[in-house]
């Protein structure tokens, strides 16, 4: 089932989330949607605080290209373990943000361990796009946006634009 998108500003954005203590049939309901969602935005990644739920659960598939094979991964309370010291810079958006891009610098590369839908304990190392957008939403279930790595001025404009959009959107 296709969840809502909440939109910044909204103080659930900005809120940790809280672990995953036990896998149950409807987190595992929960990751599906999430996926159904981001799919269907389009996007690469989702974060359960952007949906509403305040647990640590992230979905994303980075896989590009009309005929690849999608790789939808589920991660339930994701955590960095590792970061390189090499740094890349990616334009990133976020579906709470819609529409407005921005470039943000982070670690190149990143080993992550969650638990999958299973409860069974993951690790990988994600470079280039992956390790940015893992990196992303982890920072949602940490209640950061990519915008808090801009300068003021222009997470304040992106803010401004979007309280704008939510205004229009409520008129309709």
């Amino acid at each position: 089932m296709k969840r809502h998108i909440i939109l910044h500003p909204d103080p659930r954005l900005k809120k940790v989330a809280t672990p995953v203590a036990d896998l149950s049939d409807s987190l595992r309901a929960l990751a599906a949607d999430m996926l159904e969602t981001m799919y269907d935005a389009p996007g690469i990644g989702l974060a359960a605080p952007q949906i509403g739920v305040m647990q640590r659960l992230i979905v994303l598939d980075c896989v590009k290209g009309e005929h690849a094979k999608p790789r939808p991964l589920v991660m339930f309370n994701p955590e960095v373990l590792a970061v390189s010291e090499d740094r890349s810079i990616y334009e990133e958006g976020c579906l709470s943000i819609p529409e407005q891009f921005a470039d943000v610098e982070r670690p190149a590369e990143v080993r992550v361990g969650w638990l999958d839908q299973n409860g069974v304990p993951q690790e990988e190392e994600f470079s280039g796009l992956w390790a940015t957008c893992v990196q992303h939403e982890i920072d949602h279930l940490e209640g950061k946006l990519f915008i808090d790595y801009l300068k003021p001025l222009r997470r304040q404009m992106i803010t401004r634009k979007m309280m704008k959009m939510k205004r229009d959107m409520a008129r309709e």
